[in-house]
């Protein structure tokens, strides 16, 4: 199946034989101090930059009815963001169980890691309209 939005990627998250759970990295963009003037310029129009995670969380696809709701979630944390990478796992574990926690909280993790290291091929990415995006190598 093509995600060619958000609501794609709860559809499909919903119909998976296993309950699932989806986790999110919500990053923002920025420029280094140590850039060039031309870096900064190219920046200021929304190109080039490094990704910096702000933000994580997870929840399950019956959690949310949009993409509207995660972004108005998203607010109230006060923190600004530009993308959000997504992933989903098998929630194997009851709901709320600690060794549940503890797996998602190593998935995130793992994320973050990822998104530092811009080996971000294996996650979803969205704009803060909840289009998918497509992220290419300066």
């Amino acid at each position: 199946m093509d995600i060619t939005c958000f609501d794609d990627l709860l559809a499909a998250a919903r119909r998976q034989p296993n309950p699932q759970r989806l986790l999110f990295v919500f990053v923002a963009s920025a420029v280094s101090g140590d850039s060039t003037a031309a870096q900064k310029a190219a920046h200021a129009r929304g190109e080039g930059g490094e990704l910096a995670p702000v933000l994580c969380v997870d929840k399950r696809p019956d959690e949310l009815d949009g993409f509207a709701v995660l972004t108005a979630e998203s607010v109230h944390t006060g923190q600004d963001w530009h993308l959000v990478f997504v992933a989903a796992m098998d929630e194997v574990e009851a709901p709320g169980s600690a060794q549940g926690r503890q797996r998602v909280d190593a998935a995130l993790q793992r994320m973050v890691q990822m998104v530092k290291f811009g080996a971000i091929g294996g996650l979803l990415a969205f704009d803060r309209e909840g289009e998918p995006v497509t992220l290419t190598a300066a």
